[in-house]
Order: structure tokens, then sequence, then C-alpha cells
């Protein structure tokens, strides 16, 4: 799944420059690449929250005039309240995104038939209304789908 966000650049480091940024509801973030220097951005904390509970998500993060398709490397969570404090995003080559759009979108459909499976109604041999085949088939023609849509863009 790709999910865009929108980063601002950050100028401010250390402890105290982190928890300002905190406080105004962004986290801390740095974004890697190959043959490019680190950029240190904050990211608006809900929807990254939001984002991250995603299986195998994938971040489109515009900064300033840029945008990269990343993927989250490293995430630092609040031992206690379970925040996120900061995040390490990894930037990925053009075929790693299509890979990994692919498997997101099998993984999605696989936990949706999970989710569908254990609502379904029981039958009286025991035996539930879902068919795992039928499950497998729906999330393989989602991957087929996904990797086509890949090739076109």
């Amino acid at each position: 799944m790709l999910v865009s966000l929108t980063a601002e650049p950050r100028n401010e480091f250390g402890k105290g420059a982190a928890r300002r940024t905190r406080r105004s509801g962004r986290v801390p973030a740095v974004v890697y690449g190959t043959n490019l220097a680190p950029i240190h951005v904050s990211l608006p904390e809900h929807e990254l929250m939001l984002a991250l509970k995603k299986p195998l998500v994938t971040l489109e993060i515009a900064i300033d005039s840029k945008t990269f398709i990343t993927a989250p490397r490293q995430i630092q969570r609040d031992p206690v309240r379970r925040t996120i404090e900061h995040v390490d995003l990894v930037i990925l080559e053009a075929t790693e995104a299509k890979e990994r759009l692919a498997r997101a979108t099998v993984a999605t459909a696989e936990a949706a038939a999970e989710a569908e499976a254990a609502a379904a109604p029981v039958r009286g041999g025991g035996e539930s209304e879902f068919d795992h085949e039928q499950a497998v088939e729906a999330a393989h023609a989602a991957e087929a789908e996904a990797a086509a849509a890949a090739d076109e863009a």
C-alpha cells in the first residue's frame, strides 16, 4: 500500500529540538538513500501512525519539490506510551517499490480473507462457509493486478 505524506525539512537537531518537533504534532525522521546524503525531516504524527499500521507500507514522501518512495527501516517508540519517537526511512529503487507494493496487496487480501473467515457463520458440521482456496486465488489475482498496474506506471 502506498501512502503519501508531506515532510518538512529540519534544521535543528538534538533532544530539545526533537521534543519541540513532537510537541507540534510531528515526528522526527531521516531519509536515507544510496549516493544521497541523509535528509532530516519531520512527518505528521497521526498520518504516519495510521500508515505504519498497514502491512508492508510504502511511503511516498514529498520534501519541498522532490518526491521519494521510501520504506520504514527502523521505528523508535516510547516504551510506555507507544507513541512514535523517530523513524528511519530508506529510499527504494523502482523495482523494489513495485515488488513491495505487490506483496502488500497480497498481504492485505490475505488479512481481509482471514477476517472474513473469522466472521463467517459456522455450519452444522463445524465447517465455516469460508473457502480458503478461494481466498488464496483472490490474493493471487490481486497480486497480478497490482503487478500489472505497477508495470503501467
